[in-house]
């Protein structure tokens, strides 16, 4: 049952550093804050990267670098990309379609498991709560296309922000879930040949890397300021966006529940939701409700229906 309490632990981090990147990305007159909530994840991953190794004692070298760094890239790209989505639509839109990654996962988990003529670990009922998450998002695409400009802004007066019709909020979450569900993926084959915490303190190095190039860019490059008030947020929700990680990684390392363990964790965005809607002020429309619900019942019973 190890790996249902870190994916616990991961689902409720992921969900805070959801709402605090949302609030520290979601200016759109600052072209850069996706560029900044990578420098605020890169340092707070490069500390507890610093604290494992000094005083925890993960022995890190050259060959796992490399080895962890094709996942490391597709997560660190993936959630650069879902920063700067996070400008364009509310959170309780993106997180959902985000996270159905889970499912995509539990997809390629059951064509690999064909073609290699394994046992498939999944119920029949999650095959049909793959369709659900496939349908669900969808239909969120199709709301958001649809959906009438004056009726967006009166649903709107009330929510801290505003947004207009734009591709880019449907497509930029969907590239996030293709990357993330590729990097989860691969992140599974790997760790079967790494040790987990070299692991991550190999993918918090890497983030570093890009946090502080990051940083170089907007600071020298393009002679932006980084405002206190502003980026606190960032950090909050990097620190979030740490500890989620450290017990994710422990949990998709067991390899025999990963078609739960991932849809588990996606299922983070049904509480990304609520506090969307408690603290952003978040209203949607009935249709965006509906959506959502398909998705994040069927995110739900990927993760916890079980063959007992």
């Amino acid at each position: 049952m190890m790996w249902f309490w870190l994916a616990l632990i991961a689902l409720l981090c992921w969900s805070g550093s959801d709402l605090f990147s949302k609030i520290g990305c979601a200016d759109a007159r600052d072209k850069f804050s996706h560029y900044k909530m990578v420098t605020a994840v890169g340092v707070v991953m490069g500390l507890h990267a610093a604290y494992e190794i000094f005083i925890g004692g993960v022995e890190i070298n050259a060959n796992v670098f490399i080895k962890y760094l094709p996942v490391s890239a597709l997560y660190i790209v993936s959630m650069a990309i879902g920063y700067i989505g996070l400008r364009y639509i509310e959170l309780s839109v993106s997180s959902p379609i985000c996270n159905s990654s889970g499912a995509l996962v539990a997809v390629m988990a059951v064509v690999m498991a064909l073609l290699r003529k394994e046992k498939i670990g999944m119920v029949p009922m999650q095959y049909v709560a793959v369709a659900m998450v496939i349908a669900g998002v969808a239909g969120l695409g199709f709301v958001e296309s649809r959906e009438d400009e004056e009726l967006r802004k009166l649903r709107q007066e009330k929510a801290n922000y505003k947004y207009a019709k734009s591709p880019l909020a449907i497509i930029l979450p969907l590239i996030y879930c293709l990357l993330d569900a590729l990097g989860t993926f691969a992140d599974n084959r790997v760790l079967e040949t790494l040790d987990e915490s070299s692991a991550n303190v190999a993918y918090e190095l890497t983030f570093l890397a890009c946090g502080t190039a990051a940083f170089i860019y907007v600071k020298f490059i393009k002679k932006q300021n980084f405002l206190p008030k502003k980026e606190v947020p960032k950090y909050l929700g990097a620190i979030c966006e740490t500890a989620g990680q450290f017990a994710y990684i422990y949990a998709i390392a067991d390899t025999e529940h990963l078609t739960m363990t991932a849809p588990m964790i996606s299922s983070y965005c049904l509480v990304s939701v609520i506090w969307g809607r408690i603290f952003l002020k978040e209203k949607l429309s009935w249709k965006h409700y509906l959506a959502i619900g398909v998705a994040i019942v069927g995110i739900a019973i990927i993760g916890f229906f079980d063959e007992g």
